[in-house]
């Protein structure tokens, strides 16, 4: 067993209002350079939807992530060889047009313009080539356009749909549509990492963070096409490559990530799991259905003593297993079931979860009290949203998985309105929490997880500063108090 930390998050979709906030905070910390305009390490996409890059989903296109060969795991890019004889020509690397080209105005012209019968405008101007340009796309381009034949229709997703489903989704009556937050998840078979010609990708042992060496990169961009998730970005005035770093300065410093710190929804979650290494592989050749529930079986408990002996044995410091133990990821994922990996079928085996969002579920049937947890769980079948398309979003196809955690998601409700209005019997809710697989006490726990904890109870983020830590002398934990980092807290007050 070689257990090592990683730190994860999950994003809480049903919370997730769409206002753009994380991104704004991310661009204007890490990407506001030239050369860099196009680069949104945090992005929110509407789905269904074509996402950013455009059908970054499609890897019949882009050939992201990894295969399952009869000898092991293979880059669907190709082999090592095959890598280096794309070098010069990659036709598997996103252009210009699947992002957008960067533009902005000639402001001056609104002021600088000679008098005349016609109201003076800003033309739009290309950030590359300074040539006047027609805008054609943007960030968030398609933002709440899910509905429509353009974007959604060209969702993947949508595409593997049956024709009575996509013509039940554009139904005008029907349409629905959520947003879906993402950043770079930190895989633990990052495809990037295996992809990289100059070995200038790594991921950090203390805490599982990916990151480039901006020193030894070379701009192959072998990354940007290996990644499936599409989240490595070329930069076209440094010729390097760039991508989230999950604020890890800002972590060292005791303080969560630009994203998270922002999020006006609190849709985000913060925390360490504990993994075995050693079932990396043997987990990424599972079959697409089995990977969601093969990659929760790889987190181990904080709290069992022999999971604790043997990660003090791999050298993982005592501070990070408690705070492993305090880590809400940790009961998202593990505990309670509810948060469920983006495509794992791309066999990197993603570090950001995602808590499936249950949309006006209860609404649609079933108004009155009568039986009312049996009948809650038929409704599933006849969600606005087809199961088919969220299990080809979070469990590799396996709409079982998604029903496990509807069926969870509709106890908690149920309990809510068992607290709160009155209007059901203790048996109903029993036997609601008995089909979810849940105790009264766990949807409390959910509940207030989702609604009512402060940001230090959402947000754990790990002691790290190892290298001044290491300079001082001192153990970490200590070196934070010494530094005043202890007394940076959130202050006594609901968030």
């Amino acid at each position: 067993m070689n257990i090592r930390a990683q730190v994860s998050s999950v994003f809480h979709l049903d919370k997730c209002i769409g206002c753009h906030t994380c991104s704004i905070a991310c661009k204007n910390l890490w990407t506001d350079r030239q050369g860099t305009e196009y680069m949104w390490w945090n992005n929110v996409e509407t789905k269904p939807g074509t996402g950013y890059p455009t059908r970054w989903e499609d890897q019949d296109c882009y050939r992201g992530g990894w295969e399952k060969q009869r000898d092991g795991l293979r880059l669907k890019l190709g082999s090592r060889t095959g890598l280096l004889g794309k070098i010069f020509h990659n036709p598997h690397l996103p252009g210009m047009d699947d992002y957008y080209e960067p533009f902005t105005f000639r402001y001056g012209d609104l002021t600088s313009a000679p008098a005349g019968d016609d109201q003076p405008t800003a033309r739009p101007v290309s950030m590359v080539s300074g040539r006047p340009m027609k805008i054609e796309a943007g960030p968030n381009w398609d933002d709440d356009l899910s509905g429509s034949t353009i974007y959604a229709a060209n969702d993947p997703g949508v595409l593997r749909l049956s024709a009575e489903e996509r013509q039940q989704l554009f139904a005008i009556e029907k349409m629905v549509f959520f947003h879906m937050p993402r950043i770079c998840n930190h895989c633990l078979n990052p495809g990037c990492v295996a992809s990289c010609p100059s070995g200038a990708i790594y991921k950090r042992g203390e805490d599982g963070i990916v990151l480039i060496n901006q020193d030894k990169c070379r701009g192959w961009r072998m990354c940007v096409s290996a990644c499936p998730y599409k989240k490595a970005y070329y930069g076209w005035t440094t010729g390097k490559s760039e991508k989230c770093i999950l604020c890890y300065p800002r972590q060292e410093a005791g303080e969560a990530p630009a994203c998270f710190h922002s999020c006006v929804g609190r849709i985000r979650y913060l925390g360490v799991l504990l993994y075995d290494a050693d079932r990396i592989e043997a987990t990424a050749m599972k079959n697409d259905g089995e990977l969601a529930a093969a990659q929760r079986e790889m987190i181990l408990d904080p709290n069992d003593p022999q999971v604790q002996a043997e990660a003090r044995k791999a050298g993982v410091p005592e501070q990070v297993l408690k705070a492993a133990q305090k880590s809400p990821v940790y009961k998202f994922v593990k505990e309670w079931g509810i948060a469920l990996p983006l495509h794992p079928e791309f066999r990197t085996l993603p570090m950001l979860f995602y808590v499936p969002p249950l949309l006006p579920l209860l609404s649609m049937e079933n108004q009155g009290t009568q039986k009312i947890a049996a009948d809650f769980f038929t409704t599933l079948e006849r969600a606005r949203l087809p199961l088919q398309y969220l299990a080809g979003l979070f469990a590799g196809g396996n709409e079982d998985e998604v029903k496990a955690v509807y069926r969870r998601l509709i106890a908690v409700r149920i309990q809510r309105r068992n607290k709160s209005v009155g209007d059901l019997s203790a048996e109903e809710l029993r036997k609601a929490c008995e089909i979810a697989g849940l105790s009264v006490e766990q949807t409390e726990a959910i509940y207030r997880m989702t609604s009512l904890t402060r940001i230090n109870e959402r947000i754990v983020v790990p002691p790290m500063l190892r290298e001044q830590a290491i300079e001082a002398g001192m153990d970490p934990e200590q070196y934070r108090q010494e530094m005043g980092f202890g007394s940076r807290r959130p202050p006594k007050r609901r968030w």
